[in-house]
């Protein structure tokens, strides 16, 4: 499904300069912690975009429908105080507004050959490092349209039997 995430990629990066980094994910928050692993540091906030399954079912001939879900992680670095008294509760709303950027994107987003897209569940947890991940996910139906060989019918051969000649 490369075709949605270079899709959202560009959309992300274009629509969300705000954005430090967007890409899809191959586990770059999960390797925060691991000072050997070989990859860019991951900066903030940014977007991951995940969109690796696909449930799919025949519809005619070669061709299929399918299912598609599509992962979004904001990530954002919660290095603020927000207690009260801290007078710097704003950045909780800061931070709302930001997911809600994310959302107002992709509810309803059209790619190419996917319906549109539906948010379908969210869930928000605190990582390591001061970090708050907004996971929100959305399904699309997507098709791939398989057409049949062209290859011209040959006639069957013509097979006569003829009585013997007495």
């Amino acid at each position: 499904m490369e075709q949605l995430l270079e899709s959202l990629i560009n959309l992300f990066g274009e629509q969300m300069p705000e954005l430090s980094t967007v890409d899809e994910d191959y586990g770059q928050l999960e390797m925060i912690n691991q000072e050997n692993r070989d990859t860019y540091p991951l900066t903030y906030p940014a977007v991951l975009i995940d969109a690796s399954d696909v449930m799919w079912s025949n519809i005619a001939g070669l061709s299929q429908k399918g299912i598609a879900t599509i992962r979004v992680k904001l990530i954002i670095d919660c290095y603020d105080d927000t207690h009260y008294g801290s007078n710097t509760t704003d950045k909780i709303a800061e931070r709302a507004a930001l997911r809600e950027k994310v959302h107002k994107l992709l509810q309803g987003y059209r790619i190419e050959d996917v319906t549109e897209l539906s948010r379908t569940n969210s869930r928000f947890y605190t990582w390591d490092h001061g970090i708050k991940v907004y996971e929100q996910t959305y399904t699309g139906v997507v098709t791939e349209v398989i057409e049949p060989e062209t290859v011209p019918k040959q006639a069957a051969p013509k097979i006569t039997i003829a009585a013997p000649l007495r």
